[in-house]
């Protein structure tokens, strides 16, 4: 079993997604632990001054203004966890939740939280036995960071409320720890707050993001250039030197991908004698401009996260002098942008994906395709029905698209007077994000049956076109032909797309592709 071990550094996308979609175990390096330890004693010497800090002998929010005497200190850490805990709504994802928790424990070992070590090691024991706090849908405003969802977590470790286990059954935090032997810890100065104040659930949720939309702008390419097979348009406008004037990295990139799936086609390129094109429809000649975009978005997002995974996200921290000191890093403005970004361009390429299936379906802009791919159209509806759905998808894409970190809603008696909103923008992305894949699915749904058709009446598809082909059979997609119950076909190409099927399956021909 693969084992992250946390340093003081901060850690990377892939641990996290190893962690929270995976069975990777979680470790604290001696370097990470002597730096916490080092960070708690700083607090335990101010703890003992007369003079208030916040979060360590105030209250917080709006309420800083009142000095906790130290008899009064373990309860005021307790309640911010049982009072913050208010989350309402559906339960959250078991790997949104893992995330959220892991990236809490990589802020603690950094030494800048002033969390005893012993916290520490009881989130890695937590997350080690597969203990998943609930968390609910509503609650966090994405500044002083995600605090209902990570007070969630917290309530665990103090071995309240509830979770689930491995199982996946909802039980009372208690039993669970009891079952394995993990003992709920007792807060002392600072540690509620500290297990509270982070970017981390907005955070977790952009790197899986950032990894599904990768596998999914890649199946777009494939896509793509599937439809451009399908309706015998021409490779030519995705010649190098083309993308090469236009240097955007990203659009080259997909371009590079179109070639080569389409490299030993015989279909493209072979215009109808009675409708000749000089060029194709902009769905279908933009597509990397398009795809190459969404790609160029995704990295600056990456950007953005790997510069929040190696950050310390708390208030107050913990410096290497010794001072606590407030400030202003839980705001999630930086991650919440970049959510919104990404949900922008996921509704740009279903948008456009969606317009090439209506292409494949239309007999006036399909070049010799039979009406919706049908067999006998009027006896068949053939997928007309299936661009309906695609289009309800892209509708409700564009409904995501608008930002949720243009919001802001005051709290705290105006002490939190501008929040990011960036838990909303991440929720929504994961929605685009699903959405998206189910959206080219059916464009890759639609291409295969139409290519299979051009490949009935004599001309041979790509080498690679044809591999996607046999794979998609292969995994219950089905092919051409009358109609049928169309649900369990889509639901079949869906998993085909999502599970990196259709792009693996164009590699085997093509080798490995951006």
């Amino acid at each position: 079993m693969h084992t992250v071990v946390l340093e003081t550094s901060g850690t990377t996308a892939e641990e996290v997604l190893a962690v929270a979609r995976g069975t990777a175990r979680v470790e604290l390096s001696p370097a990470a632990l002597e730096a916490v330890a080092a960070a708690r004693g700083f607090v335990d010497d101010l703890a003992a001054k007369p003079e208030p800090v916040y979060g360590v002998s105030t209250g917080f929010g709006a309420l800083a203004v009142r000095h906790i005497s130290p008899e009064l200190r373990a309860q005021l850490q307790r309640n911010i966890v049982r009072s913050h805990a208010a989350g309402m709504g559906p339960r959250v994802e078991r790997e949104v939740v893992r995330a959220l928790l892991f990236l809490r424990l990589k802020t603690v070992a950094s030494g800048r939280t002033g969390v005893r070590p012993e916290v520490a090691r009881t989130m890695a024991e937590v997350l080690n036995a597969g203990i998943t706090p609930v968390v609910h849908e509503y609650g966090s405003l994405g500044c002083s960071g995600d605090l209902a969802p990570l007070s969630h977590c917290a309530l665990t470790l103090l071995g309240e409320g509830e979770a689930s286990g491995p199982d996946g059954t909802v039980r009372p935090a208690a039993e669970l720890l009891a079952e394995h032997a993990i003992t709920p810890v007792e807060l002392r100065e600072k540690e509620g707050l500290a297990l509270l104040n982070g970017t981390d659930g907005m955070l977790g949720m952009l790197l899986m993001a950032c990894a599904d939309l990768a596998r999914l702008i890649t199946s777009a390419d494939v896509a793509a250039a599937l439809t451009l097979e399908a309706l015998l348009g021409t490779d030519s406008v995705l010649a190098a030197e083309l993308h090469a004037i236009r240097p955007h990295p990203g659009q080259a990139a997909s371009a590079a991908n179109m070639r080569a799936v389409l490299d030993g086609s015989g279909l493209t390129g072979h215009h109808q004698d009675d409708a000749p094109r000089v060029q194709d429809a902009y769905s279908v000649r933009c597509a990397p401009q398009v795809a190459g975009a969404v790609r160029d978005t995704l990295d600056h997002a990456r950007t953005v996260a790997d510069r929040e995974l190696a950050a310390a996200v708390d208030n107050p921290v913990v410096l290497p002098d010794g001072r606590v000191e407030s400030n202003g890093n839980f705001h999630g403005a930086p991650v919440g942008y970049v959510l919104d970004f990404l949900a922008i361009a996921a509704a740009d390429l279903g948008s456009i994906a969606e317009r090439r299936t209506d292409r494949l379906l239309d007999k006036n802009r399909s070049h010799g395709l039979p009406p919706f791919l049908a067999r006998d159209a009027g006896v068949d509806s053939g997928l007309m029905i299936a661009q309906y759905t695609q289009a309800a998808l892209v509708s409700e894409l564009k409904r995501l698209a608008v930002p949720a970190s243009a919001d802001s809603i005051p709290s705290s008696a105006m002490q939190e007077d501008h929040v990011s909103m960036g838990w909303s923008a991440a929720r929504k992305l994961r929605t685009a994000v699903d959405n998206l894949s189910r959206i080219v699915a059916v464009e890759s749904y639609a291409a295969l049956r139409a290519v299979e058709l051009r490949a009935a009446e004599g001309p041979v598809p790509a080498p690679a076109s044809r591999a996607v082909l046999a794979a998609a059979r292969e995994a219950g997609v089905g092919g051409a032909g009358g109609d049928r119950f169309l649900s369990p076909d889509l639901a079949a190409a869906e998993a085909f797309v999502r599970d990196g099927r259709l792009v693996a399956a164009a590699e085997s021909v093509t080798g490995p592709l951006a």
